[in-house]
């Protein structure tokens, strides 16, 4: 249903883009925020009672893998962009895959219809740094752009030659699309199946040292300073990453990050008992890591909060912990995740949370989202702060069943989501 005008009255409007947190109502009309306000009287405004709830501008997500076309037996763009509504989100950055890898005009372009046909919510395909991922010859990345792409990256193949990433850089500058990049040595993490340390030594598994990490992440700080364009890193998962950055910060260099939920959350002892739904890339640190990236949250070192969606089948987690593949099935938990453990205790604010899962996400990638701004795109997520509900996989609308995350009982789940002014979530119910 889409009403040519709707009135959201009496929520806890939280929009860190203009500074509001307070009760207040959000007029749409016509698919755009048309203002917010105090007790406004629309005439002839559909109106939905918003009493208690929380208002947020529609949740960005910069790290998305929905792996259509080559490997639909893990998501679809229908059933990931499904997920993604679940968890409050209006705009996913769709990553690639090895076996669907965006480095050329038709692979952006398939994504670019198959979301208009199936996607529930704003699809945005994100191209290669390198041919094939290989970190080698240049994508065609002025190609890219002109289909479609909004940003450029090589998902969790990081480009090891110094050289090409320093071309990559400037080839991308001409064409002003954003470059994100994954800080990770794969010399130093060869071989690596978790963080190493004494997780890992007792478990008896090839560790992935934080140095591995740390000296991508100060790589890409030199480049983007020397070529003086921005550059994101994409996951971090370290506590001396977190001072690089800072250090950058000091320099006036534009460097932004991204942290997961689940590098916020969990530790390397959630790999204790070999559960391959704790093994992730990057993986899961040491509780003096996670505490530096709660705390660089809450004080806005990094910015963004990204889901790393990354669907596997069972038999795909149902190996040896050196076999079994990477990922969390993470777009419909994120959010009551860190609401539940870190905003209700007090760790991080409301509105630090907010601004990292909407504006943040959204100036990254050069969106006009994010934001309740009049004339923005209505792309509005409403949250449930009171009502519990347990993490139970079988529940979820992606096909990604893996998730460390079960059986946890969360506050904060969207029970509302708008795109365009049009609800793609009603009630906590999908609309089709």
């Amino acid at each position: 249903m889409k009403a040519s005008s709707l009135l959201l009255r009496g929520g806890r409007v939280i929009d860190p883009a203009n500074g509001l947190d307070a009760v207040r109502d959000v007029l749409i009309s016509s698919g755009v925020i048309a203002g917010v306000g105090e007790n406004m009287k629309p005439e002839g405004a559909e109106i939905l009672d918003c009493a208690g709830k929380l208002v947020l501008p529609g949740l960005v997500d910069t790290n998305v893998h929905l792996n259509e076309p080559g490997r639909e037996d893990r998501e679809t763009i229908a059933t990931g962009t499904r997920a993604a509504a679940r968890g409050g989100y209006t705009a996913v950055a769709c990553r690639s895959t090895e076996n669907m890898v965006m480095d050329n005009q038709t692979v952006v372009q398939f994504i670019r219809s198959r979301a208009e046909r199936d996607a529930v919510v704003r699809v945005f395909p994100v191209g290669t740094l390198t041919r094939a991922m290989a970190g080698e010859a240049l994508a065609e990345i002025g190609e890219l752009t002109a289909a479609g792409a909004l940003a450029v990256c090589d998902d969790i193949h990081p480009v090891a030659d110094a050289a090409v990433m320093r071309r990559v850089i400037g080839y991308a500058k001409m064409f002003n699309i954003p470059v994100l990049s994954f800080p990770e040595d794969p010399e130093l993490a060869a071989g690596g199946v978790m963080h190493e340390g004494p997780v890992s030594t007792r478990l008896g598994l090839e560790g992935i040292p934080a140095v591995a990490e740390e000296v991508f992440a100060a790589r890409e700080i030199i480049l983007s300073a020397a070529l003086d364009y921005p550059i994101h890193l994409s996951p971090v998962s370290c506590a001396d990453t977190v001072e690089l950055l800072r250090y950058a910060r000091s320099r006036g260099v534009a460097v932004t990050a991204e942290v997961t939920p689940h590098n916020l959350l969990l530790t390397d002892e959630a790999c204790a008992d070999y559960d391959t739904n704790a093994k992730v890339s990057p993986p899961l640190r040491s509780t003096a890591d996670r505490e530096a990236l709660v705390a660089a949250l809450a004080d806005g070192t990094l910015e963004v909060v990204a889901s790393d969606h990354s669907p596997c089948t069972t038999a795909e987690k149902l190996a040896e912990f050196d076999r079994a593949a990477c990922g969390i099935s993470g777009l419909e938990t994120a959010f009551p995740l860190l609401f539940t453990e870190l905003v209700l205790p007090g760790r991080v604010p409301a509105g630090r949370l907010v601004d990292a899962m909407s504006r943040a996400p959204a100036r990254v990638l050069g969106l006009a989202l994010g934001a309740l701004t009049e004339g923005y795109p209505a792309d509005v997520t409403i949250i449930d702060p009171e009502t519990p509900r347990t993490v139970d996989p079988r529940d979820f609308d992606s096909k990604g069943r893996n998730t460390p995350f079960a059986g946890r009982t969360l506050r904060g789940w969207p029970c509302d989501v708008l795109v365009g002014g049009r609800f793609v979530l009603r009630g906590g119910e999908l609309n089709d």
